[in-house]
């Protein structure tokens, strides 16, 4: 195959690829609110969900998810202040984000960006802060409220 043959053929497969990337890559069709697809629930809203601390998040750095929040456990005891809930979709692109317990933040897979645990940006590109939410204790039942 001539030089300028093998490079024309080329030139094509790279500007189909990169055709792909620009329509599949970084876009919000592509990220979800939240992994059930609800978005996050609006301050004053109520309960968002419940769990029963005999049997949900016994160790410190399990997290549980439901109706577009992520809740932690910071930390021992059964008080509200050990725990965290903030909405689970990125401010970025609404990419589900994730709790890292070595480093405890939450990271978006997607950009990268990072949360402390009250929801406050660490690290763009995210440019506002996720929604943080009531956590309340009765006995061995905790409540996360909007």
């Amino acid at each position: 195959m001539k030089r300028d043959k093998f490079l024309s053929s080329l030139g094509i497969g790279v500007a189909a690829v990169c055709v792909g990337c620009a329509f599949g890559s970084c876009s919000k069709s592509s990220d979800s609110a939240s992994p059930s697809g609800t978005p996050a629930p609006a301050p004053g809203s109520g309960t968002v969900f419940t769990a029963d601390l005999t049997t949900e998040l016994t160790s410190v750095g399990q997290t549980k998810s439901a109706n577009g929040v992520i809740l932690v456990r910071l930390a021992a005891g059964n008080v509200a202040s050990s725990f965290t809930a903030v909405q689970i979709a990125c401010t970025h692109q609404g990419t589900s984000i994730n709790y890292n317990t070595s480093q405890g933040i939450f990271i978006c897979p997607n950009h990268g960006s990072e949360f402390g645990t009250g929801g406050n940006v660490i690290l763009g590109p995210a440019p506002s802060s996720l929604q943080r939410y009531n956590v309340g204790i009765t006995g061995t039942t905790l409540t996360v409220t909007a």
